[in-house]
């Protein structure tokens, strides 16, 4: 197995950050590959021809795309970890990415194309700046297909980061990152596994590591710099199951869209992000937690500008009492 050790003063500075870019090109990956997670579905079905005909008239994007859908290592420069803490803007990744010199370009992308697992044609890597029309393809990609949803998505990768820096606060990192990945749980007193791979252990510098969600797809990568690393992961619940309410007391007692907001506040959540979240109207929400709050069932604190709304007692007490009877098809609860 693969493990990141951490020393003292690595592990205190290690951070939550977003990335556009990262957001940007798991969404492309998605896009390339015809077997999309469930619950991105409909905006794979409803993009996929676009992204077809983008590919067709730009060999950069074609090849580009061939490549980093089809190996184990991501080219270094499409991997920048993000500089800007939760307030990073794609402009300044694709400054980082288009400085990556000629030379340094196509080392990077000859470790991808030998560590890919299908056949590649470099092609489209031929003359002169080709870090500069990488960046001028992922700057599209992210005009065609991640930025007219940006505004929900930030909401859920904002959600996971808070959730998690509540575990972080009250349990430390052990309970914090234990679920990022699929294999990922820490080990000892200063390692954390993220895949089983046998690679090396690396030791993450003293300026820490950047862990930075994503709502596209369950895969997960690492970025590599000298003064700072970073670690991508799928943000857990990117979407809420929608429910049939045929046999489910919860939804009998309380209504179908009352229901979804108490089984989607298994994890805390402002009520902008329960909007996007479960795909309503953030009134619609407002509605339901009003209700929910007379009732007891919810409670609000506000944190900095933002009222965070959580399960009370009672309402953790109802939810568990009216669970579903024939399967909970919910995600399960974050430790």
């Amino acid at each position: 197995m693969t493990l990141l050790r951490f020393t003292p003063a690595a592990l205190s500075r290690s951070r939550f950050a977003l990335s556009p870019l990262a957001e940007t090109l798991g969404s492309l990956i998605t896009l390339h590959r015809t077997d999309p997670d469930p619950w991105l579905a409909a905006w794979h079905d409803r993009h996929r021809a676009g992204y077809h005909a983008w590919l067709a008239a730009d060999p950069v994007a074609a090849g580009l795309m061939s490549l980093v859908s089809a190996t184990k290592w991501l080219p270094d420069l499409v991997v920048v970890p993000p500089v800007g803490g939760t307030r990073t803007n794609l402009a300044d990744e694709l400054a980082e990415v288009a400085a990556f010199s000629d030379t340094q370009t196509r080392a990077t992308v000859a470790d991808a194309v030998a560590a890919s697992w299908q056949p590649q044609d470099t092609a489209w890597l031929a003359g002169d700046r080709p870090a500069e029309r990488i960046a001028a393809v992922l700057a599209e990609g992210w005009r065609r297909f991640v930025a007219p949803d940006w505004p929900r998505r930030r909401a859920l990768l904002e959600r996971d980061i808070m959730h998690r820096s509540g575990l972080l606060a009250t349990y430390g990192w052990r309970q914090a990152v234990g679920s990022m990945t699929r294999r990922s749980t820490w080990v000892g007193a200063d390692g954390f596994r993220f895949s089983d791979r046998e690679h090396p252990d690396r030791w993450i510098g003293d300026e820490g590591l950047l862990f930075v969600p994503k709502t596209a797809g369950v895969g997960w990568w690492t970025c590599e710099r000298p003064q700072r690393d970073a670690l991508v992961y799928p943000a857990y619940g990117p979407a809420a199951q929608v429910d049939d309410p045929a046999g489910d007391p919860l939804s009998t007692l309380l209504g179908a869209g009352r229901a979804r907001v108490v089984r989607e506040l298994a994890r805390e959540a402002t009520s902008t992000q329960l909007a996007y979240a479960l795909d309503v109207s953030l009134g619609t929400v407002s509605g339901h937690l009003a209700v929910l709050r007379d009732a007891g069932v919810v409670a609000g604190a506000r944190i900095g500008r933002s009222v965070v709304y959580r399960l009370t007692g009672r309402g953790q007490g109802l939810l568990d009492l009216l669970a579903p009877t024939s399967g909970d098809h919910d995600p399960p609860a974050l430790p």
